[in-house]
């Protein structure tokens, strides 16, 4: 045997192509993800590509509506009630009105005049004036008297005795509440009815006693 043939090697090595591999490997990818896509094509017929179609459809007009609704109502809100902090500071106008006239009357000098009851009366149709302009304008005055204290109208400012009313009963308005439209613009300032106290009750009675005595 030569020298030359024992030398060959016993098995010759395949050489490998990298890059066509990595080319079968892309091929088989795309095959794959097209073959995806045509399931899925297969998958939706017309009549549901149609379907989903008008499903989508249908949710972009539930939500335009719903974005006009909400554009409405803010600006029926805007146009109410936009002037709620004007309205409100308009009510002093009735307050120093009613003010003018405890005023006046206290007046010793003024008691019992002409003068006094001419001048009572011009303030009574001013402020007469200016409650007909606000009921017209849907701010109108709030009943309280002899009422029940509702606390989302009234404001208890002080409790007084008094066993001929069931306690909170509304027996005195201090200062005088008012709505626009279906919201409070301010509340009533009032007092409401308790109980006698019996301690008190007791004194009270046994001072009339004495007297009597």
């Amino acid at each position: 045997m030569d020298k030359e043939e024992q030398q060959k090697p016993l098995k010759e090595e395949i050489p490998t192509d990298k890059s066509e591999t990595k080319n079968n490997d892309e091929v088989q990818v795309n095959e794959a993800t097209s073959q995806n896509i045509e399931e899925e094509e297969k998958e939706l017929t017309p009549e549901e590509k149609i379907k989903e179609l008008e499903d989508k459809l249908a949710r972009t007009f539930a939500e335009m509506e719903n974005q006009r609704r909400r554009f409405e109502k803010e600006k029926e809100d805007a146009f109410e009630y936009g002037g709620f902090t004007f309205a409100k500071e308009a009510l002093n106008l009735i307050d120093n009105l009613e003010r003018s006239k405890q005023v006046l009357k206290n007046d010793e000098k003024l008691k019992n005049t002409e003068a006094l009851q001419k001048t009572l009366e011009h303030l009574d149709i001013i402020n007469e004036d200016l409650v007909s302009i606000f009921s017209k304008n849907n701010i109108k005055p709030i009943d309280c008297l002899n009422r029940k204290l509702d606390p989302n109208f009234h404001q208890a400012m002080m409790e007084i005795e008094d066993d001929n009313k069931e306690p909170g009963t509304i027996i005195q308005e201090i200062q005088k509440g008012f709505t626009i439209k279906d919201r409070l613009l301010r509340p009533s300032l009032v007092g409401v009815s308790k109980k006698k106290d019996k301690k008190n009750q007791e004194s009270a009675e046994n001072n009339e006693n004495k007297e009597n005595n």
